[in-house]
């Protein structure tokens, strides 16, 4: 019988030789790799540390490939209704079909462009920093702009024109230093709370029904009502009616993806987080428990059905560069109600957004700038107007990016191991989509733990910071967006009496 422990230490010390070797390479220089003599060196960062974070903000993210082309669906895409009345169409099986098929292309064109999108970003920037569209922004896409099937303002194909275009802007903005002027105008103690307010977003994510463990619900009486019931015993208002806290999903994933991961990271167990994730998924997965995550459902026979698959690929076919350009007449207007909309939002949003993940991972300098920021803001700024070629709503920097940097992630090495796990999905999707939100709910609400850290650096002594901090950081979890909490700054601060 073969001496395991001296396997394990013999594979142990191969890898930790094979690691200096690639820390100390031309690859390792390229991404400033501990150990690389580069003389900007990034102290701590090495090659397998680094893979490891992207896989874990992969883990966290990958409930966007699923979630978003779910969301973008709901506006109706380019399907069109015979029957005039969205509700009418509901009964039209052509109709259905060109649901079912628009939803296949944006699960396909979700996964490419979070790829892309990270790849991208990680190595122009160096930063960990994974980009995809924003779930916040597809919500505000299909439900205010487009409307739910295309009852809303202005049609799907004007809005991803108006897109297109934001990219452009977004450039320029960048190129001429507007958008660094932005981040620098903002206020210290306000950045911070944009950190901390995007931790508390982070936890109510990780806390909420359909995108984490469920333990909070919208609520009637009040704003928020406890959840954790199983998903039977929910009303017509999205609260539980009985069975409060009685969920055995949500309790697997408080136990194992969350006290369990805790547990191993004070023990500093590497990859604790994507072995708290794994264990919940797998658990997960067989069908006749209290706590699958494919019931038999018409809803859990489709996810079933797709997870079956295992590998399966599903090219773009419907959504692939339809913007409308003919701008005359009332579509001019729409292209235009539906661009000042998506500036005023996505801008903050975003630069908020990635900033807050700069200073997380300790790349912020003492002026409120960080390395390749001009690089940064100009890629994000790219990849939305492709984002509008593949029929999606505006890319952004994803806070779940925090979980690759609680793990370690320090360099673009994380973003583009998570831009190739999503590349991967293209033919895994079935799989890597499975992984459900109880799963990664509790890792969220852990990496809103430690952003919420920062909290002790704003200046609660003086009210003139105490109060407009206080306003950004409790708007951005209470109003589900990182954009309105800033705006929510920007108004108190037309309210002060002079």
């Amino acid at each position: 019988m073969p001496d395991l422990k001296k396997l394990f230490n013999n594979w142990t010390s191969k890898m930790a030789v094979f690691e200096e070797r690639i820390n100390a390479s031309t690859f390792g220089r390229i991404f400033r790799l501990d150990g690389s003599g580069h003389p900007d060196a990034i102290r701590g960062a090495s090659f397998t540390r680094e893979i490891r974070a992207g896989f874990t903000t992969f883990a966290t993210m990958a409930y966007i490939v699923a979630v978003n082309a779910a969301i973008l669906a709901d506006s109706g895409g380019t399907c069109e209704c015979p029957a005039g009345s969205p509700r009418g169409c509901h009964k039209d099986p052509a109709y259905q079909n060109c649901l079912v098929g628009l939803k296949q292309d944006l699960v396909t064109a979700t996964a490419a462009l979070t790829g892309l999108a990270s790849i991208a970003f990680g190595f122009l920037t160096n930063l960990p920093v994974a980009l995809g569209p924003g779930m916040g922004m597809n919500a505000y896409f299909t439900y205010q702009v487009v409307g739910w099937h295309g009852t809303g303002e202005v049609p799907y194909r004007v809005a991803l024109t108006a897109i297109f275009v934001e990219g452009l802007i977004f450039v320029f903005l960048a190129l001429t230093g507007m958008r660094q002027w932005l981040v620098r105008m903002i206020p210290a103690t306000i950045k911070t709370a944009c950190g901390v307010g995007i931790g508390l977003y982070l936890t109510e994510i990780g806390l909420s029904y359909s995108t984490g463990i469920g333990a909070i619900t919208g609520g009637f009486s009040t704003p928020l009502a406890i959840g954790g019931c199983p998903p039977e015993y929910l009303n017509d208002r999205g609260e539980c009616s009985s069975h409060i806290m009685a969920n055995p999903a949500m309790w697997i994933g408080i136990f194992i993806g969350g006290i369990l991961v805790a547990f191993l990271m004070a023990f500093k167990v590497k990859s604790a987080i994507i072995i708290g994730i794994a264990l919940v998924s797998i658990m997960s997965w067989p069908r006749n428990t209290s706590f699958t995550y494919f019931p038999h459902t018409p809803d859990g026979d489709e996810r079933f059905a797709f997870f079956k698959e295992v590998v399966a690929f599903h090219p773009i076919k419907s959504v692939l560069a339809v913007q409308e350009w003919d701008l005359g007449g009332t579509s001019g207007t729409q292209f235009a109600l539906a661009l000042v909309t998506f500036l005023y939002v996505d801008i903050i949003d975003c630069t908020a957004t990635l900033y807050s993940m700069a200073k997380f991972c300790g790349v912020v300098k003492e002026d409120g700038s960080f390395p390749r920021s001009t690089l940064a803001y100009c890629t994000d700024a790219i990849m939305i107007s492709i984002s509008s070629l593949l029929g999606c709503s505006p890319v952004t920097a994803f806070i779940e990016s925090g979980a690759g940097i609680a793990e370690g992630g320090r360099t673009g090495l994380t973003a583009i191991s998570t831009g190739f796990c999503f590349l991967i999905c293209l033919f895994f999707a079935p799989i890597l989509a499975s992984v459900p939100p109880w799963a990664t709910g509790s890792t969220l609400v852990l990496v809103g733990c430690l952003m919420i850290r920062q909290v002790v650096n704003i200046n609660w002594r003086y009210i003139g910071d105490a109060v407009p901090s206080f306003v950004t950081l409790a708007f951005m979890p209470f109003s589900y967006s990182v954009a309105y909490g800033l705006i929510a700054y920007v108004f108190h601060l037309l309210n002060v009496p002079r």
